[in-house]
């Protein structure tokens, strides 16, 4: 099987030890994972995960459901983690001017960011879920968030914030248009 076609593509793969991984798949070249891995093969990265040409029992293309990684010209737009949550207290929480409008503040206290990203992990599990933090970059860095609520009748509310360090370059133009391109493609 030609791993290379894959790249880019959501995927879900089942490895020789019966393990499943699905997400978006970055293909590494034999020579990039011989120089940085001291492996002889290719293989699909999946998240954080490497799975190796040998290792893989069957692969197949799906189609996403729920927060799936998208990608922009400036932004990773991905699933929220544990580790988020101080930095979405730091930019949001402690900003008065950050939660000025929305007459909530999920992000006050270090306590309250940590329930808040946790509710959204574990709402994942239902695959019908749509929320994002804005990566600038790929860095880890947290610029904002986006998601998509109350989705009935063919109607859906889309909220978005963009930390203040980061206003004015056009991010949440870019991710509300990727997400919206997700959501009617999608669903």
């Amino acid at each position: 099987m030609n791993l290379a076609e894959y790249d880019g593509k959501y995927v879900r793969i089942r490895d020789v030890y019966g393990n499943d991984f699905s997400g978006r798949a970055s293909y590494g070249n034999a020579d990039f994972l011989e120089c940085e891995w001291g492996m002889d093969e290719d293989g699909l990265f999946i998240e954080d995960v490497l799975v190796c040409h040998s290792q893989i029992e069957s692969i197949e293309e799906i189609i996403p459901h729920g927060t799936a990684e998208l990608w922009t010209e400036h932004l990773v737009l991905s699933r929220y983690r544990p580790d988020d949550a101080e930095q979405l207290h730091q930019q949001f929480g402690t900003d008065p001017e950050m939660y000025q409008y929305s007459g909530w503040n999920p992000y006050e206290t270090p306590e309250m960011a940590q329930e808040t990203v946790r509710r959204f992990i574990d709402g994942y599990n239902g695959g019908h879920v749509y929320s994002w933090v804005m990566d600038a970059n790929g860095d880890d860095v947290v610029a904002g968030t986006i998601g998509a609520y109350d989705y009935h009748n063919g109607q859906i509310e889309v909220g978005f914030s963009v930390g203040r360090a980061w206003q004015g370059r056009g991010f949440a133009t870019e991710a509300l248009k990727t997400v919206l391109a997700y959501l009617t493609q999608n669903e």
